[in-house]
């Protein structure tokens, strides 16, 4: 995960693997598998939720693998807006990451997904997560620990 500075804040940038099964009857990455590529890049920015998988490497900002025990991040909106295809390639799609809004119990996490060869903008999209915890049934409140950590990530958003 690289960090880039761009216009409103900082940018974490990652390569997320195409796979062949994403690639439909046009030879394009298919629209759900791009939702797929979104959840990769997000685990990859903010860490796996607490509990879930094995040992991994630590991610630079930890806001999901950092949730408290029953806490869930979960996604409540999706936007994407398909700027031109992605063409399947046998070489990872390039992802940043940054948040577009942060509110007191939710957050919205932009991306652009580039081609990795000719660099061009194929996807831009958002997603918003509320932190919800199970055993209570509530939402939580964005910490302001949590809102430190993501402030300097904090840029502008794809949708107005």
């Amino acid at each position: 995960m690289k960090t880039d500075t761009k216009k409103g804040g900082k940018r974490l940038s990652c390569n997320v693997p195409m796979r062949w099964g994403d690639m439909d009857a046009y030879g394009h990455i298919n629209n759900v598998e791009i939702l797929r590529i979104l959840e990769e890049a997000r685990i990859h920015a903010f860490g796996p939720p607490a509990g879930t998988g094995g040992p991994g490497l630590e991610v630079d900002l930890p806001v999901f693998s950092d949730l408290p025990d029953g806490a869930q991040a979960l996604v409540v909106e999706h936007r994407v807006k398909y700027v031109r295809p992605l063409n399947y390639r046998n070489i990872p799609a390039h992802v940043e990451v940054w948040v577009s809004a942060l509110k007191a119990a939710s957050l919205t996490i932009a991306y652009v997904i580039s081609d990795p060869v000719t660099e061009d903008e194929c996807v831009r999209a958002e997603t918003t997560l509320a932190f919800f915890n199970e055993a209570d049934q509530r939402l939580l409140r964005v910490t302001p620990e949590q809102k430190s950590r993501l402030q300097p990530f904090l840029g502008e958003a794809n949708f107005h």
